[in-house]
């Protein structure tokens, strides 16, 4: 389990769940001093989640926040795996199915937010449905 520290917490570790939230919180905020408007955070389907929904402009944004540490085995957006990929279409699909759409009818794209460190890194159309 990775230990980020924080001052909120009494044993000063967040616990994975924490660090994660925290993270998501920040990537939100982030996306919304760029102009995107939330929509929904932590959607679940069978085998994947969605961190956040945002809009910009007219297209649905799916949103995968990674973090990590450093960069030492790799960055944070290094660990977005296409099998990761498959899991967040499903759950998107899953998403839009629940709104009356499909990737046929909405104008929607993947993007990643990922924190390596104190970088952040922001990688929009970071896939497509055709993966």
């Amino acid at each position: 389990m990775a230990a980020i520290q924080s001052r909120s917490n009494r044993s000063g570790i967040l616990t994975r769940q924490q660090a994660g939230a925290r993270y998501e919180l920040e990537a939100r905020r982030f996306l919304e001093r760029k102009g995107l408007r939330f929509i929904d955070a932590n959607v679940h389907s069978r085998g994947g989640e969605i961190d956040l929904i945002m809009k910009h402009g007219s297209v649905i944004v799916f949103v995968e926040v990674r973090y990590r540490r450093s960069n030492h085995f790799g960055d944070a957006a290094a660990s977005i795996t296409r099998r990761k990929q498959q899991k967040l279409l499903h759950t998107a699909s899953y998403w839009l199915a629940q709104t009356s759409g499909s990737f046929d009818t909405v104008d929607c794209r993947f993007d990643v937010l990922a924190f390596t460190g104190n970088e952040i890194e922001w990688l929009t159309n970071a896939f497509t449905a055709d993966v």
